[in-house]
C-alpha cells in the first residue's frame, strides 16, 4: 500500500474517533442541561418506542454491572481496553484496510467518550437513549452514543474477521488436480510415438 494512502487512512481513523467522542459528549451535555435525572422525553417521529430517559449509570455499557462500588474497577478496565485497542492499532499503522481502521476508530472513540464521563462525573456515565415496545412489555437497556459506537464497531469487527477467515479458507483450498492427468496423457503419447518409431527402424 502506498505510504500516502496509508497515512490518509490513519487520518480518517483519527477523525472517526474524534467525531465519536465529540458527538457523545455533545449529546450528553444537551441531556444534562435540559433534563433532570429520571425524566423522559419522547423522540420525534418514533413516539413512545424511542425515548430520551436521563439516568446515571455507574455500571458498564447498557447498564450492565451497575450498582455497588465497582466504578473504579470499570474505569481501569475501560482504560486497559483503550490501551489494548491502541496497541493493536499502532501495529497497523501505515498498513491494513480502511474498513478495519474505521472500526477501530469507532471502538476507540466510544471507549474514550465513556472514560471521560467517568472521570468528569466521578464514576458514572450519562445514559439517555431508551428503546422500548410497551405493547409487548419489551424495554431495552438505556444507552448513549459511546455505547452505540462500541457495539457497532465490535459487531462490524466480528463480521469482518468471520468473513475474512472464511475467504482465506476458500483461497487456501487446493486446486483440482487436472494438470497431472493431462501430463500423464502427454507422456503416454510420447512413449507410444517412441515405440512406434523404434519398431519402424527395426523393420
Amino acid at each position: 500500500m502506498p505510504l500516502k494512502r496509508a497515512r490518509l487512512y490513519d487520518l480518517l481513523t483519527l477523525c472517526t474517533a474524534i467525531i465519536a467522542i465529540v458527538l457523545d459528549q455533545w449529546t450528553k451535555s444537551l441531556v444534562v442541561r435540559n433534563m433532570t435525572v429520571g425524566s423522559q422525553m419522547p423522540f420525534p417521529v418514533f413516539g413512545h418506542n424511542l425515548v430520551f430517559e436521563y439516568i446515571h449509570n455507574s455500571g458498564a455499557a447498557f447498564g450492565m454491572l451497575s450498582g455497588g462500588n465497582g466504578s473504579i474497577l470499570l474505569a481501569v478496565l475501560i482504560a486497559a481496553a483503550i490501551v489494548v485497542v491502541g496497541v493493536i492499532y499502532v501495529r497497523m499503522l501505515n498498513t491494513g484496510p480502511l474498513a478495519y481502521k474505521i472500526v477501530f476508530g469507532l471502538i476507540l472513540g466510544g471507549a474514550v467518550g465513556n472514560l471521560i464521563d467517568r472521570i468528569v462525573h466521578s464514576g458514572y456515565v450519562v445514559d439517555f437513549v431508551s428503546f422500548r415496545i410497551p405493547e409487548i412489555n419489551y424495554y431495552f437497556a438505556i444507552f448513549n452514543v459511546a455505547d452505540a459506537c462500541i457495539s457497532v464497531g465490535v459487531l462490524l469487527l466480528f463480521i469482518m474477521v468471520l468473513f475474512g477467515g472464511v475467504k482465506r479458507d476458500k483461497e487456501a483450498e487446493p486446486a483440482p488436480a487436472v494438470a497431472e492427468p493431462l501430463a500423464e496423457q502427454e507422456a503416454s503419447k510420447e512413449t507410444s510415438a517412441v515405440k512406434h518409431s523404434t519398431s519402424e527402424n527395426n523393420e
